[in-house]
């Protein structure tokens, strides 16, 4: 359990380095005329994402969850996969790339890397770790609760927030 727990302490480590790069893009947008959308729903986006990591440690250690090899080990691989995507979609995008929704007018859209397969390659990404993060110690219902939570604001709130201002940004 100390090896998840460093895992998940990682893994905030992670986020915390993705919103220093998410705050020096936000100045950079901004400085050049980017507007903001999907105002409303970011605090719960940031919420649900650090309720994961709180879930994943709270229901390993409660619940005592066990580490089932055939289970963790395919689960960390796709955890550190994610990982490596994640970072293919921040340098392509590049001072584009942002946890809020940010457009700077007369930027065209990014078409190229991950980007050239899926239109929100980043978010297939978020959800594949939504649900092996948790899985990597048995936390099924941690892994369930934000999958099913994360695909509400995703689908419901965060794309179609991001299809707008992108549709704004080619008009």
């Amino acid at each position: 359990m100390i090896a998840y727990l460093v895992l998940i302490l990682l893994t905030g480590g992670e986020r915390i380095v993705e919103l220093v790069i998410s705050r020096r893009n936000a100045a950079w947008a901004f400085e050049r005329g980017g507007r903001e959308y999907g105002l409303g729903h970011f605090p719960f986006m940031v919420t649900l994402h650090t309720g994961l990591l709180l879930a994943c440690v709270a229901e390993v250690f409660f619940a005592n969850r066990p580490f089932i090899p055939l289970l963790g080990w395919p689960m960390l691989a796709i955890v550190l996969l994610s990982q490596g995507l994640r970072y293919w979609c921040i340098t392509t995008l590049g001072k584009q790339w942002n946890t809020r929704v940010i457009v700077v007018p007369g930027l065209g859209r990014v078409t190229g890397g991950p980007y050239r397969f899926l239109p929100h390659p980043n978010y297939l990404i978020v959800i594949a770790e939504g649900i092996a993060l948790p899985l990597v110690y048995s936390a099924w219902i941690t892994a369930l609760a934000f999958t099913v939570l994360n695909a509400v604001l995703l689908f419901g709130f965060r794309i179609p927030t991001e299809e707008r201002a992108l549709r704004e940004l080619t008009a």
